[in-house]
């Protein structure tokens, strides 16, 4: 939300996280934080002085939602389990009976955040990509049907 209002208002000055803060009902204690892991991963540039806050370091269209995940250590994962490495995830070492659903669906939204942009999300585009894509439904009706 705050990369967005940043997008949104940086167009002719910097933003400050006050401001964001006040516009978004963030804790600004917690965007102090974020923005410094921001800043660390080049994905914002501090302005210091009177007038100062913050900017994109890239534009919105080349600003990928899942870098902003990534970059304030924000996992993509829907699954409880540890990450598995040479072991499983239980206490025998074996995988849980569901840990490929649920790290396939962590994949899939990683891809999907990848494929979305601060512009995506600015000018409202994810609804319409979403009524593009084929419904799991339709793919099994098509798959039945040939």
């Amino acid at each position: 939300m705050a990369m967005v209002d940043l997008a949104r208002h940086a167009q002719a000055k910097p933003v400050s996280l006050s401001d964001i803060a006040t516009r978004q009902e963030i804790s600004l204690s917690y965007l102090e934080q974020l923005f410094a892991r921001l800043r660390r991963a080049g994905l914002v540039k501090s302005v210091r002085g009177p007038g100062g806050g913050y900017r994109l370091a890239r534009g919105s269209a080349e600003t990928r939602v899942s870098e902003i995940i990534l970059a304030v250590d924000e996992p993509i994962s829907a699954t409880r389990c540890t990450e598995m490495g040479a072991t499983g995830c239980r206490a025998d070492r074996s995988k849980c009976l569901t840990h490929d659903l649920w790290e396939e669906l962590g994949n899939q939204i990683h891809l999907f955040l990848s494929s979305v942009t601060l512009l995506d999300v600015l000018e409202r585009r994810l609804a319409s990509r979403l009524l593009e894509a084929p419904s799991a439904a339709n793919s099994d009706a098509m798959a039945a049907a040939s």
